[in-house]
C-alpha cells in the first residue's frame, strides 16, 4: 500500500517527527547537530519555519514551503540523514536496519498535517509551543530552551508567561 500525502506548492504544514527509540533524548543532547543539519537543508531547499519546536525524542514543525513547491518530504529525508550522519556510531542498531543501510535513529515515516486556513495555523503554531508543558519538560512554555517561542515572545505576539501547566495555551 502506498502512503499518500497532501501536496500542495506554497503550502503551509505541520509535522511530526520522531525518534525511532522514544526512550532516547538524542535531539536536545544534540541540539546543535540537528539545528546545523537544519540549516544546511534549509539553504539549498529553502523554507519558512513559522514554528518549531524540540524534545527529547520528537519534534513538532510548521512550514510554510516556497511558491510552486510541495516537497517536503525530501527536505525531511535530507534533514534526517544530516542528523544522523552526525551521530557516531551506537553500540546498538537494530539488525533489520543495518540490513537496510540505516542508523536506526528516526521513525521511518513523519505526520503531516496540510494547514487549511488561519484558525488552523494557529491552533497548530500553539500546539508546537505548548508542547513541553503538555511533557512535563516545562512548567511554562516559554521555559522550554528548544522552541520557537522565544521568537513571538520577543515580536510580543505571546506573553512571556503564555500557556503554563494549568493553562493549555488557548488566549494569544
Amino acid at each position: 500500500m502506498r502512503y499518500r500525502r497532501t501536496k500542495v506548492a506554497g503550502g503551509t504544514y505541520f509535522f511530526t517527527v520522531n525518534l525511532a527509540d522514544r526512550s532516547r533524548r538524542l535531539l536536545t543532547e544534540h541540539i546543535d547537530l540537528l539545528r546545523n543539519s537544519v540549516k544546511r537543508v534549509k539553504y539549498r531547499h529553502p523554507f519558512e519555519s513559522v514554528a518549531w519546536v524540540v524534545l527529547p525524542e520528537h519534534l513538532h514543525a510548521v512550514w510554510t514551503l516556497p511558491p510552486g513547491d510541495a516537497d517536503f518530504s525530501t527536505r525531511w529525508l535530507l534533514i534526517k540523514a544530516a542528523f544522523s550522519r552526525g551521530i557516531l556510531r551506537e553500540d546498538h542498531v537494530p539488525a533489520a536496519s543495518l540490513r537496510k543501510g540505516e542508523r536506526g535513529i528516526w521513525q521511518h515515516r513523519f505526520w503531516e498535517h496540510f494547514v487549511r486556513d488561519e484558525d488552523d495555523l494557529h491552533r497548530h503554531i500553539d500546539y508546537v509551543h505548548f508542547n513541553p508543558v503538555k511533557h512535563r519538560y516545562a512548567e511554562r512554555a516559554g521555559l522550554w530552551p528548544y522552541s520557537s517561542i522565544h521568537r513571538y515572545i520577543r515580536q510580543g505576539v505571546l506573553a512571556p508567561d503564555w500557556a503554563g501547566a494549568g493553562n493549555d495555551g488557548g488566549e494569544r
